[in-house]
């Protein structure tokens, strides 16, 4: 019986080596082979590496070689699609009828309303469910219900660029006013984005959520419904386009143009004074030589109490059955040592509170302390709520507009609340 884990369409030797939190792994189709009692399960997955030097293939090849190794009667093959497929790939063997066993990709919310999903509690051991971290875990319920199993996990900073801060003689801000303070002081310098404020398309709902936590709203005030056009929300983006972009402070782009790739690149290339990350953002900047610091994203009138957290998500497919397979592989999937493995090798936050304690305390892990301590504090997207892909579609499409010089912050979040209430209606939520 040969195992295949690799890159669609290749056959990869067992392959030692580990990596971890790219985005997107699938256990496909569970098959019978040689036997009655032998069973094969397919996973789907993500892609977290950046080169074939550190694809997920090689995180997923050590971890399936392991657990064949222990478990002769199993045949774990691992098919890996970059971020920008692998959805799309596991929806499309869905609605075929061939639903992958597992599928470690973005969402879980539509197929767990749909009833193709395990519940967590079908498949995990009660140590290893419990060991979830609790704000993700919660994050991966319907209903009340957990099927959606955290994989990956990160949070997100205000980094800065030193070398500029130290010539305009700044410290980091703790408040949005000494922020656009600090901005100004930049601007001032000739620095061409004091603050990148990316509001394009590519991922404008996260930079939305950072700012709305950080002005006390956010998109679920109200756990039953959404709350876009809160008035701390509609208050928030109002300072955006007066104090920020009304003034010239961040930068030639238009917020609702700049998309967070370029506004990394920028960052990376000492043309921006501050900008919200993500832990990958460190080795970006660090190997183009750019000095950096990092703190907790500025509020109202300190440090902002919440932050932004975000997750990936592993899940079970009913069709194919082998509930006790694929609950034992999970259990392996998510031991202490195989998280810490896959979280370090991708700069990610671990999902598991055992992973995150060992993480705290290692040395070798101090540069994600400042992610880590973060994740406590964090509030994720409302991914449990089958309406989210399409409100955070219309957020990546709409939300620009608001600080635009003749865009209205009320009349574009109440348009999206107006589009999240339709929606909810529309899914039965």
């Amino acid at each position: 019986m040969q195992r295949r884990t690799g890159k669609p369409g290749t056959i990869a030797g067992t392959v030692a080596g580990v990596s971890a939190l790219g985005m997107a792994a699938v256990l496909a189709g569970c098959g019978l082979t040689s036997g009655s009692d032998h069973v094969t399960l397919h996973l789907v997955a993500a892609d977290y590496g950046d080169s074939a030097a550190n694809s997920s293939e090689k995180y997923w090849d050590a971890v399936v070689k392991a657990y064949e190794k222990q478990h002769p009667d199993v045949t774990v093959e691992v098919t890996v699609y970059s971020w920008n497929d692998v959805d799309a790939k596991v929806k499309e063997r869905v609605a075929a009828g061939d639903p992958p066993d597992l599928a470690q990709i973005g969402a879980y919310a539509d197929y767990a309303a749909d009833d193709q999903l395990y519940k967590a509690g079908e498949l995990l051991s009660i140590p290893v469910q419990a060991d979830f971290v609790s704000q993700l875990a919660d994050a991966g319920k319907v209903r009340g219900v957990q099927y959606g199993m955290p994989f990956a996990s990160s949070t997100r900073l205000l980094f800065y660029n030193k070398t500029l801060f130290a010539k305009a003689g700044l410290t980091p801000p703790t408040t949005w006013e000494e922020l656009a303070a600090d901005a100004a002081a930049l601007k001032q310098n000739g620095v061409k984005y004091p603050y990148a404020l990316p509001l394009g398309p590519e991922e404008a709902q996260a930079e939305t959520l950072q700012w709305l936590l950080s002005g006390n709203g956010g998109y679920n005030q109200n756990v039953s419904s959404y709350s876009i056009d809160s008035t701390e929300n509609v208050d928030t983006f109002g300072w955006l386009k007066n104090e920020l972009v009304g003034k010239g402070l961040t930068g030639p782009v238009a917020p609702g143009e700049l998309n967070r790739a370029d506004a990394f690149a920028a960052f990376t290339d000492g043309e921006v004074g501050m900008l919200n990350g993500h832990p990958s953002l460190m080795k970006a900047a660090a190997k183009k030589g750019v000095k950096f610091g990092m703190v907790p994203m500025p509020g109202l009138d300190g440090p902002a109490k919440v932050s932004m957290g975000v997750a990936d998500w592993m899940m079970a497919f009913r069709e194919n059955g082998h509930a006790r397979q694929i609950g034992d592989f999970l259990n392996f999937v998510y031991s202490k040592e195989n998280v810490l493995a896959f979280s370090r090798e991708y700069d990610l936050l671990p999902v598991t509170n055992s992973a995150s304690q060992v993480m705290s305390a290692a040395e070798e892990d101090a540069d994600l302390r400042p992610f880590l301590q973060q994740l406590a504090l964090s509030e994720t997207y409302p991914v449990g709520r089958t309406s989210w892909a399409q409100v955070s579609a219309e957020i990546k499409k709409e939300i620009g507009r608001a600080v635009t010089p003749n865009g209205s912050p009320a009349t574009v979040l109440g348009d999206l609340q107006e589009t999240a209430s339709r929606v909810e209606n529309e899914t039965g939520e």
